[in-house]
């Protein structure tokens, strides 16, 4: 396999630290060209990494931090934020996620559809990013872009099939993140605005790699009934329980290492398997470096915790409940599971606990309790708020601009 990406917290640090003098005015200016794979040294590509928590927003900002102030970071920062942004959104509309895979259920599949996924639509940028996207399991931000204006407006194929078929291909794909993008490239997040893919924009930010012919010119937004207003946050905690309590890892955030924790769990349970996705099964890249990930948190946190853990398929709720007696347990705490198809699965094995008296707790960051309440409706509201955002994370650098 040709992936760009080694699923450790080793390597997203590595990662990280080597991309730190760049997160400023570099970044700024450099971050839409892409110029192929090698040649990406404009972008973090920590993605990967902070998809599943392996390395957590605070440590990324905290090393942001350490170099750059607010104001000579802002566009790096801003795109740490974005993160939190979609997920917040889509946690209050979670009616977005179900119906995206009613849609992606319900739609022919047709050969319109099996040409664009092959690669053989003639439109030589669309076709390379196909087999890129196939083979490393990665695309460029701004690639991810014009692939969606592509197939949405130029090939007017559903743009929940494009959607589903990125997701399951990418080693970051993410249900809020992609979900939203592909809305927002539509029109349909941002009501009537749309992103439309040019010729000339694609030849100039790929360094004349490509010069794609028939695009259309003309993005007329999508049309849909417009979601329901933003509904509360679901519960959960902002610490581990007290007394006696099991951890329930899913490879959703990774890093339990840092979850705050006062007291450790007497036992640990991770699923033998990674979750399906709703569309189909995902990628053979993908779905090595999810599983490869999840096995690395898995040594960390039995190392951390000092315990083993035992394995259990999540898609049988039985085997949680004999996992919770075989340990005498009465509660449960698993990390936040925000919208997608983990947090789907646990909420099914919540409803078999719950009729046993076994207590499910979900225990989310402070990042998150602290970014997603401003996810209400554009990413300005959330923008506007990120100085005092950063101060209350302890954040805040107080040194002059370096750069």
């Amino acid at each position: 396999m040709n992936s760009e990406f080694e699923p450790t917290r080793a390597a997203g640090l590595q990662r990280l630290q080597h991309f730190a003098p760049r997160m400023g005015k570099d970044y700024a200016a450099g971050r839409n060209a892409d110029e192929g794979q090698g040649a990406r040294q404009n972008v973090s590509m920590l993605s990967p990494y902070l998809r599943f928590r392996s390395i957590t927003e605070e440590e990324v900002l905290a090393t942001v931090f350490n170099r750059f102030t607010l104001t000579s970071a802002e566009k790096f920062i801003q795109e740490v934020f974005w993160r939190a942004y979609f997920k917040g959104f889509l946690e209050t509309r979670p009616v977005i996620w179900r119906n995206t895979l009613h849609a992606v259920a319900a739609q022919n599949k047709g050969n319109d559809y099996v040409r664009a996924v092959s690669g053989q639509t003639g439109i030589d940028c669309f076709d390379f990013w196909v087999k890129e996207l196939k083979e490393t399991g990665y695309l460029h931000n701004h690639a991810r872009m014009w692939f969606a204006s592509i197939w949405i407006f130029t090939l007017r194929l559903p743009w929940e099939l494009g959607a589903d078929f990125m997701y399951r291909n990418l080693v970051d794909g993410d249900p809020a993140s992609n979900t939203l993008s592909w809305r927002w490239v539509g029109g349909l997040h941002t009501r009537g605005k749309t992103y439309l893919a040019r010729s000339d924009n694609i030849a100039h930010y790929t360094n004349g790699r490509f010069h794609p012919k028939g695009l259309t010119v003309v993005a007329a937004p999508l049309e849909e009934a417009a979601p329901p207003a933003a509904s509360a946050l679901p519960a959960a905690i902002s610490s581990m329980p007290e007394g006696r309590y099991g951890l329930l890892m899913t490879g959703e955030d990774s890093h339990v290492e840092s979850l705050p924790c006062a007291v450790n769990p007497v036992a640990i349970a991770t699923p033998s398997h990674i979750t399906p996705k709703p569309g189909g099964d995902e990628s053979p890249i993908a779905h090595q470096f999810r599983t490869l990930a999840l096995k690395d948190a898995t040594h960390r946190a039995e190392g951390h915790f000092q315990r083993k853990s035992t394995l259990i398929d999540f898609a049988s709720p039985d085997q949680v409940i004999a996992w919770c007696q075989a340990e005498s347990l009465t509660t449960v705490a698993v990390p936040y599971l925000a919208v997608g198809p983990e947090a789907d699965a646990t909420a099914l094995i919540e409803a078999q606990l719950t009729k046993r008296g076994i207590t499910l707790l979900r225990v989310r960051r402070r990042y998150d309790t602290l970014a997603w309440p401003h996810a209400t409706k554009g990413f300005f509201a959330l923008k506007e708020k990120l100085p005092a955002l950063v101060q209350k994370l302890g954040l805040q650098s107080i040194q002059a601009e370096m750069f």
